[in-house]
């Protein structure tokens, strides 16, 4: 008991003299490190390009139907009104009464459209021309001046609140959603941009693999002349058309092996016609 109270004073004097406390034992440093390697790993794919672009689809596609659902809403709820006041008063199921209501799903439908179109051409970053824009603002100034026109004439100043908000909704949403869109798209360009510097490349799933050296596969004078040697038989005439036809070499080249060739040929017959002539004793 007494020897280890003396340990423990002797560890904490040595923390005193030190001024900090000891070091984590080495599991723990173990532990640290790879929850390290974990993170770097977990970071590496969460910053992958295909990564952020997936998570950038569903931003998007979320995005998409609240717009969409907002600008539907916003548009039924003006429906009524534009409808009173293309009746101007008309027996309720008269023919007048009947085609008033066509007048809002007109101009509705052409807004619709319009933003159908440029969800498509924001996502790939094409820009439309002005008129785009002019037939945009036409149908919701349109609309807004039909849906607010009674209360105008009646001067009601609530009236004038209530239906104007629907309309300034529905044309604060059309102009911000291109923004929302061609933004969103800029930014898997920049999560691209951004691998592209670090040079990141290689496949989420797939680990970054060193690829072996290729080695040469170029054919010396040597290696041409061997090719040509073993494919001459008696009876071949060593033409540089015969030498590129049996090697594949250049056309260049194809005289010096055709020469080198028919000089061992000859030196070949050579020898083996000395060797058979009898010697002559003197």
């Amino acid at each position: 008991m007494t020897s280890r109270v003396t340990s423990r004073r002797e560890e904490r004097g040595t923390v005193a003299a030190s001024g900090r406390p000891p070091g984590p034992s080495g599991e723990v440093a173990a532990s640290l490190v790879e929850e390290a390697a974990k993170a770097a790993q977990q970071r590496a794919y969460l910053t992958h390009p295909d990564v952020v672009a997936l998570h950038v689809e569903q931003v998007r596609s979320q995005v998409d139907r609240l717009c969409w659902a907002g600008i539907v809403l916003g548009l039924a709820f003006t429906m009524t009104n534009v409808q009173a006041f293309a009746a101007a008063g008309a027996a309720a199921w008269s023919l007048p009464w009947l085609s008033a209501w066509l007048l809002d799903p007109m101009v509705s439908l052409v807004l619709l459209a319009i933003l159908r179109a440029e969800q498509v051409t924001a996502r790939y970053r094409v820009r439309t021309g002005p008129w785009v824009r002019r037939a945009k603002w036409l149908t919701v100034a349109a609309t807004y001046v039909m849906n607010t026109w009674a209360s105008y004439a009646a001067g009601s100043i609530a009236g004038v609140v209530l239906h104007s908000v629907p309309p300034l909704v529905v044309f604060v949403t059309v102009e911000a959603v291109t923004d929302l869109r061609d933004k969103l798209t800029e930014s898997v360009a920049n999560a691209f941009t951004n691998a592209a510097s670090v040079k990141r490349s290689g496949p989420v799933h797939e680990p970054e693999r060193k690829r072996p050296a290729r080695r040469s596969e170029r054919k010396l004078f040597g290696d041409y002349l061997a090719e040509a040697r073993t494919a001459w038989s008696p009876g071949v005439v060593i033409t540089p058309a015969w030498v590129r036809s049996v090697t594949d070499c250049a056309r260049g080249l194809s005289p010096r092996l055709a020469a080198e060739l028919r000089s061992e040929v000859e030196q070949s017959i050579a020898d083996d016609a000395n060797s058979a002539t009898p010697e002559v004793v003197a």
